[in-house]
């Protein structure tokens, strides 16, 4: 019975508070779960990087062919260069002021280098246009060089665009699902140098936190100290621990990486809220508690509101009777005056409080009991973890 008046009382009230409601309810008992267990178990490669073994980026510059008459214009003059240079290379010569070809547009070329990549692997690659082009629905890529970072060609790139979106119609009357002038190649993209990492040089693997912490590289070290039974893992601050491969006794570096990256250990999850102001939304993590402290929320409310009221005005014109002579015309014509009305209400402060040990659970309810909306839980997050009632990390986005 109890939570039928509860559920009533929920649909009772306005349809943004009630959204508001049932997000911060979903929050406290996902928290309440966090709570009852807050450690959990993963691997250690779920957690950690191995130094030196990453990925690199690439860029690269070139052209898109088989537009429907959608590439870039006249105006955009380095289109017309790399397409006058291009054909150079294959022994045509033409005069770039003269070209105005609308099937091809300039684009901007990326792709990610894996690891370990060798000499014929594959990549996708990611093509962008530079220019004023329309669309690259059905264009292919020409074949371009990828550059790193160090300006040396790591890769190649060629192919037909596939593209996430399309556009029907024209300017004044069109539609346009996602974006026309972004598109991947699959597989476009062929490795032509070795950036593959030797591990077997390898002193030490070095595991690198993804979510730097004390208490969870220490445990790391824990876990592979106690894996091998002698101490071969040290943590060197919150974000990095060092295994020694002499010290482990195993040969290979990779059977050594594996073998570390599958131990599993407890996870200590912080206690963090982060909110987004914009969409009203907040997630929180770990257990969050909070300390005594009380909440006023004030509920003043200012609206102007216009209306117009019709009144009669005198025309004040001039005129001429029957026989010719001026008169003075007195009639009326009725006019409308805008009238501005403004109202304030102040409603009587609301006031919660929250005892020592108080959980997100509690808050919620008070907060639902005294109307706050979606920014005034930002705010009122806010100045409690400025009061020092909040005992966790507050993240505003």
């Amino acid at each position: 019975m109890g939570n039928s008046q509860n559920i009533s009382g929920l649909w009772s009230l306005s349809p943004t508070t009630r959204m508001l409601a049932l997000c911060l309810c979903l929050l406290a008992c996902s928290t309440g779960a966090i709570a009852a267990s807050p450690n959990r178990q993963v691997l250690i490669r779920d957690i950690t990087s191995v130094e030196g073994v990453r990925d690199n980026m690439l860029v690269g510059y070139g052209l898109v062919a088989g537009l429907n008459r959608t590439g870039d214009s006249q105006q955009t003059y380095f289109t017309v260069q790399t397409l006058a240079n291009a054909m150079q290379r294959m022994g045509v010569l033409i005069a770039p002021g003269t070209v105005e070809v609308k099937n091809v547009a300039a684009v901007f070329i990326t792709a990610s280098l894996p690891p370990f990549a060798r000499p014929g692997a594959r990549l996708d690659v990611t093509v962008s246009s530079v220019g004023d082009a329309k669309s690259l629905v059905g264009g292919v890529l020409l074949m371009s060089a990828l550059h790193g970072p160090d300006g040396q060609v790591y890769a190649e790139a060629q192919g037909p665009l596939v593209m996430g979106g399309y556009t029907v119609g024209n300017s004044t009357n069109g539609k346009e699902v996602n974006s026309t002038t972004v598109g991947v190649v699959s597989n476009g993209g062929i490795v032509e140098r070795d950036t593959s990492v030797d591990l077997h040089n390898f002193k030490s693997v070095s595991l690198l936190l993804r979510n730097p912490d004390f208490t969870t590289a220490k445990e790391i070290a824990d876990a592979v100290n106690e894996n091998f039974h002698k101490s071969v893992a040290s943590a060197l601050d919150s974000t990095r621990v060092d295994v020694s491969v002499s010290d482990t006794g195993v040969s290979s570096v990779p059977d050594l990486i594996s073998r570390v990256q599958n131990l599993a250990l407890d996870v200590h999850t912080p206690a963090k809220i982060v909110v987004n102001e914009r969409s009203g939304t907040i997630v929180l993590g770990g257990d969050v508690k909070l300390t005594p402290v009380s909440v006023i929320h004030g509920n003043l409310s200012i609206q102007v509101v216009t209306s117009y009221d019709v009144a009669a005005v005198p025309l004040n014109g001039a005129g001429n009777d029957e026989k010719g002579k001026a008169r003075r015309d007195d009639r009326l014509q009725p006019v409308l005056v805008p009238q501005t009305n403004l109202s304030v209400n102040d409603g009587p402060a609301q006031t919660m409080r929250l005892d020592e040990g108080a959980n997100v659970e509690e808050l919620v309810s008070g907060l639902h009991a005294i109307g706050a909306s979606a920014r005034d839980v930002v705010a009122i997050l806010q100045a409690i973890k400025a009061e020092g009632g909040l005992q966790a990390e507050l993240e505003v986005q």
